[in-house]
């Protein structure tokens, strides 16, 4: 392979890793206390729910893949194709979880991190169960999830488009594009440290040190990748 071949997937890689670190600080994770509804957010882990939404995009990707090829227009394809799946996954994961806590649970879906929420305008401090940080998932947090849900599927499809121009099969592209998205999914949880709302989150402003790290990491596995394909 010629060095514009190899230089191309290097720099979609190392991008793709920044995105996909980017994306999980915009998802609202509450951790165990969301799953007892004293924690806005969904209630699971960053890395998990994260990873559930990338890998769904990533599928999206897969099948448009097969589909256009990977022409300029076919490339981008790939990329909405990722970024609106993955939206609809979390999505779907973020209003069921809703139903259950103002349903089931039966409380108010309030942030704890914000006086007023950014979107809606209504106040939330007032509706916050007293000994908890806030519960359900409001506005602003359904929709900074949406936004990060749609970068996480542009960096596991552009992730996987790198990996198909290297010369990996299909399948093993997949599967390699599948580590490399944990890799960086993870590597935000540790930023993050623990829960995070979204972007109105004090936390969220860590995002650059994530995206540093993630640049580094996904650098190093760039070449990795390049190297097995040799």
């Amino acid at each position: 392979m010629d060095p514009i071949s190899l230089a191309l997937p290097l720099v979609g890689i190392t991008i793709a890793g920044a995105i996909i670190n980017a994306s999980v600080h915009f998802i609202p994770v509450g951790g165990a206390p969301a799953a007892m509804a004293t924690s806005t957010g969904v209630g699971t882990g960053t890395t998990q729910l994260a990873a559930g939404a990338g890998f769904t995009g990533l599928l999206g990707a897969a099948v448009m893949s097969s589909i256009v090829g990977l022409s300029p227009t076919g490339i981008a394809l790939i990329m909405l194709s990722g970024a609106v799946s993955s939206m609809i996954m979390l999505g779907v994961t973020m209003l069921i979880a809703q139903f259950i806590y103002v349903f089931g649970v039966g409380v108010v879906p309030a942030a704890d991190k914000c006086e007023v929420d950014p979107i809606t305008k209504d106040p939330q401090k007032d509706y916050i169960t007293p000994g908890t940080t806030g519960h359900g998932i409001p506005t602003v947090c359904f929709v900074s999830g949406l936004i990060g849900a749609a970068l996480g599927g542009i960096g596991g499809a552009l992730t996987y488009i790198a990996l198909l121009n290297l010369g990996f099969s299909p399948e093993l592209a997949g599967m390699l594009a599948v580590g490399f998205f944990f890799i960086n999914a993870v590597l935000a949880s540790y930023n993050i440290g623990g829960t995070i709302e979204g972007f109105h989150d004090p936390k969220f402003k860590k995002m650059p040190n994530g995206v540093i790290a993630s640049l580094v990491a996904s650098l190093l596995c760039a070449i990795v990748l390049i190297l097995m394909s040799l």
